[in-house]
């Protein structure tokens, strides 16, 4: 009979593989990364651009609005892929190997499911700045009554989703 908890060489290898396939998890943890740092450097740069024009041409008021509204969009896209990096990053790679957790304690990555909720999150805010920079810039017609009609069902979906959709065991 043999003993249960021994590792046969084959195994061995094939854990070794699978640790090293983990560890491809790192390619979209940096294009992530990256991904961030080129929205909040295209979000600075328009900021510097809208603030010259803000200054230069103060009216009319909901145009420059509109400018900083893309601007809070930028950023949240930005915060979105860095907190998406980060989680794939604690949940694949690091598993705590750090000494401490790389994100605060109320965005913590446990699971998938955790990743998705925050994500999920962050698209229903973006989705609200997109429409509300919209209705700022609005000229008239039912055309912005049919955009906020779909943003709604689509928030109403991710809502749905990541109320009822996390098949997760810890949550009750």
């Amino acid at each position: 009979m043999t003993d249960p908890n021994q590792r046969t060489p084959l195994a061995t290898g094939f854990d070794w593989m699978l640790l090293m396939v983990r560890g491809l998890t790192v390619v979209p943890v940096f294009v992530l990364l990256l991904s961030a740092l080129g929205a909040f450097a295209y979000g600075t740069a328009l900021f510097v651009h809208s603030a010259d024009d803000v200054i230069s041409h103060p009216f009319p008021v909901r145009q420059n609005l509109g400018l900083f509204l893309v601007e809070v969009d930028l950023f949240l896209i930005g915060a979105t892929l860095m907190i998406t990096a980060i989680g794939f990053f604690e949940l694949f790679v690091s598993h705590g190997s750090v000494g401490r957790p790389l994100l605060p304690g109320w965005l913590i990555v446990r699971d998938l499911n955790d990743l998705k909720s925050r994500i999920i999150s962050m698209l229903i805010l973006v989705a609200a700045v997109a429409f509300v920079d919209e209705v700022v810039n609005f000229e008239g017609g039912k055309d912005v009554l049919y955009l906020g009609g779909g943003i709604a069902l689509v928030i109403l979906a991710l809502s749905v989703f990541q109320r009822f959709g996390s098949t997760s065991s810890h949550r009750s």
